[in-house]
């Protein structure tokens, strides 16, 4: 799981990283949209698309931040979703969100290390989108998901190369650990682990990657 200097960036951050998801038209929020939202919007619709059918299912967001995703699965139909961040202020954004959604009682949203929270049965989705980002031996967090998911797995990496990245890791050389990949890279990640189909795509600044497990 991250370092001890990631979760407490995390948490002094996670105000300003509910603006990013947030739909109001401030000029902060156009700037970052106009910026960085287009692979974050692009990864939000493609992973909400693919939890489908989402009726009656159950979902996990490994790294939930504010909980965005899953409140907006929570409102397409889905039974349950359980959202673990390794950051606290990010889980009380989370509960808050969920709260004013009217979503509250099918989104669980707790602060804690994934790798040990004692799961119980599987998920139909699981969601880990914009957290690999932070995470010093991704092939551990990859195999847990896989075990636990029923249906498909969403997985996001920040690519390596291009001006973009070169920003992003002078931005946060200070602030908090920082892993980008090349495809190959995460092509071999999953290459020992045991799925139906895997599906690796470029968009924008991010690998997008689905697993299907059936």
């Amino acid at each position: 799981m991250p370092k001890k200097g990631t979760s407490q960036f995390f948490n002094s951050y996670a105000r300003g990283f509910n603006v990013i998801y947030g739909s109001e038209n401030t000029l902060l929020n156009r700037i970052i949209n106009g910026l960085f939202g287009r692979s974050m919007r692009l990864r939000f619709i493609k992973t909400i698309e693919g939890c489908e059918p989402i009726e009656g299912r159950s979902v996990i967001d490994v790294g939930c931040g504010s909980g965005h995703y899953a409140i907006v699965l929570a409102q397409r139909g889905a039974k349950s979703i359980l959202g673990i961040d390794f950051a606290k202020g990010m889980i009380e954004l989370a509960d808050g969100n969920a709260r004013l959604a009217d979503v509250e009682d099918r989104c669980n949203f707790i602060c804690y290390d994934f790798l040990v929270y004692p799961l119980k049965g599987k998920f139909d989705y699981s969601v880990v989108v914009g957290f690999m980002d932070y995470i010093e031996h991704p092939e551990e967090i990859i195999k847990r998901v896989l075990a636990i998911t029923k249906t498909r797995a969403f997985f996001s990496f920040p690519l390596e190369g291009g001006i973009f990245a070169r920003q992003r890791k002078i931005r946060y050389r200070r602030k908090c650990d920082l892993f980008l990949y090349k495809e190959e890279e995460v092509r071999e990640l999953f290459a020992g682990e045991s799925y139906e189909k895997l599906e690796v795509e470029r968009i924008s600044r991010d690998l997008f990657v689905t697993v299907h497990m059936r």
